[in-house]
């Protein structure tokens, strides 16, 4: 039987969100015997309701886009394959930007969170990448990395590549004739070329009615089955609430998404997972607390450093490449990657995976494929989460003002992945092209013109929804919001282990890692050190 909330008890543990991070805490402090509560600001919905089917979820999409209501979250590619509701009501959901920088906030309120949308890529953080500002290497790391990856059961090659750790792999997809051409293009310009790592496509047959990488489909459901979870859906948590000396929290405020009512839930341990920019707005919202005098942050980093992976993807045409095998198809496993030492990027892509009918192929002879340079961006203090004046969402909580732009350093990266891009393309004797010279897309064509997936222009912060930092971990209270351990300096029984935590970006898709941190971070809470 599921555990019903108790508003009169004192949990050992309650877990803000329950996407990708917050299954991962739940299952993790259940396994170690805590009673957890887990409050969900959405719904709990039902496999069918949440990934829909086609072509209801085309019609769902016209019907959201024709009231305005997810107008900015389309224009991510992502949008156009998942089931509409799994993305918010722009509308009752609203933050703010400066006019000049947009920023485009990919949110999704359901039970499973953005894990349900997720393109399942899992690839480790070096110890290059630990370097930078990191409290914590690649090998302290690395045991849970691997309990994950072996749980989530990832495809993949141990590749032996320094800048790109291997992991615990399943067999990795085999490439496509043509992918196996543009690695030979890859080997003449001494480039590292890969499988991609990660989950394939969901197939309801073996993997049940969840896609394996969503929180129901592992974690979340593990947890349940444990006996030791509560989950209670339609919460929003709109603060949190301290004992008198400010020095732990006792529990959250959280408002009834359907009521309106207002409730207090308690617990001995408080972790936030609600996503980076979700998380930053619950701190700030506890630092200017009404009822216990504020949270604590001597450091004032709370809210600085925003970042996102800084992005531009080009399509091309390989000519007479040979067909892909029946069953192809695209997904963060069905892939490749092509690394780049010591750069701070990445190129993810594939050839001969869309799947569109030849009628539809202006060349049918050619093999259509993408590249999509992915960078890093290092933190900044002018881009920044605040809370913006007198905006609030249609509960009254006080909504995120995002400030987020571009500088010098990103868009020197951006011209070294195009250029990269352009290389390798050339190398394997294609040719870079727009997505409307290589396929005929009648009825999706002017979407794709006013949309940042068609532009040639780099994507704005946001697109890549790898929204990462502003209360960074690390090792000197001054410089940092959070210890080594996630928890916040001068509150230690409140854990921040989302992408709030990161203190430096990195090149690789944070997911995993994020999930390996908040492993890492609820055991050590739950041993009680």
């Amino acid at each position: 039987m599921p555990q019903v909330f108790d508003p009169q008890r004192n949990y050992d543990a309650l877990v803000v969100g329950s996407g990708a991070t917050g299954a991962v805490a739940a299952h993790t402090l259940a396994q170690q015997g805590l009673q957890v509560l887990v409050l969900e600001a959405g719904p709990d919905l039902g496999p069918a309701a949440a990934l829909g089917s086609e072509p209801l979820n085309s019609l769902r999409r016209l019907a959201q886009l024709s009231a305005g209501r997810q107008r900015l979250q389309s224009q991510h590619p992502g949008y156009w394959k998942n089931n509409p509701n799994l993305y918010v009501d722009e509308g009752q959901h609203p933050y703010s930007t400066p006019a000049d920088q947009p920023f485009l906030w990919t949110r999704g309120r359901q039970v499973g969170g953005r894990s349900l949308s997720w393109g399942g890529i899992t690839l480790r953080l070096s110890d290059q990448e630990f370097r930078q500002g990191w409290p914590l290497s690649h090998e302290e790391l690395s045991p849970h990395y691997g309990a994950l990856e072996r749980q989530l059961g990832v495809w993949g090659q141990r590749d032996h590549l320094e800048l790109l750790p291997d992991g615990e792999f399943e067999p990795p997809a085999p490439f496509t004739p043509a992918e196996r051409h543009l690695a030979q293009g890859c080997g003449q310009l001494e480039l590292p070329f890969i499988h991609s790592r990660g989950f394939g496509r969901h197939r309801p047959a073996s993997d049940g009615p969840w896609p394996r990488f969503s929180a129901q489909g592992g974690a979340l459901a593990w947890a349940l089955a444990s006996g030791r979870l509560t989950l209670r859906s339609n919460s929003l948590v709109s603060q949190l609430l301290l004992a008198p000396d400010q020095s732990r929290v006792e529990g959250v405020l959280f408002i009834d998404r359907l009521s309106g009512v207002e409730h207090r839930a308690r617990a001995q341990l408080v972790v936030l997972c609600a996503s980076t920019i979700e998380s930053l707005r619950l701190l700030l919202l506890s630092r200017d607390d009404r009822l216990s005098g504020g949270l604590i942050e001597p450091s004032g980093l709370l809210g600085q450093g925003l970042m996102d992976h800084v992005s531009v993807a080009r399509f091309f045409a390989l000519p007479d490449q040979p067909p892909a095998p029946a069953g192809t198809g695209l997904s963060g496993a069905e892939s490749v990657f092509i690394p780049n030492t010591g750069a701070g990027y990445g190129l993810w892509g594939a050839v001969q995976r869309f799947g569109l009918p030849a009628l539809l192929r202006r060349d049918p002879a050619a093999a259509v494929g993408f590249l999509i340079g992915h960078g890093e961006v290092q933190p900044q203090v002018s881009n920044r989460v605040s809370l913006a004046p007198e905006l609030r969402d249609a509960w009254g909580i006080p909504a995120p003002h995002i400030a987020m732009g571009w500088g010098p350093a990103e868009q020197a990266l951006v011209g070294q992945m195009l250029e990269r891009i352009g290389s390798v393309v050339a190398a394997a004797g294609g040719e870079v092209r727009p997505l409307e010279d290589l396929f005929r897309l009648p009825l999706v064509e002017p979407w794709l013109r006013a949309s940042v997936a068609g532009s040639q222009a780099v994507a704005p912060p946001g697109y890549y929804i790898h929204e990462l930092g502003g209360a960074p971990m690390g090792s000197d209270p001054s410089r940092s919001v959070l210890d080594r351990w996630n928890r916040l300096w001068t509150c230690p029984n409140l854990l921040v282990t989302d992408g709030a935590s990161w203190p430096s970006s990195g090149w690789q898709s944070p997911t995993l890692t994020s999930m390996a941190l908040t492993r890492r971070a609820c055991l050590r809470a739950a041993s009680g050190r």
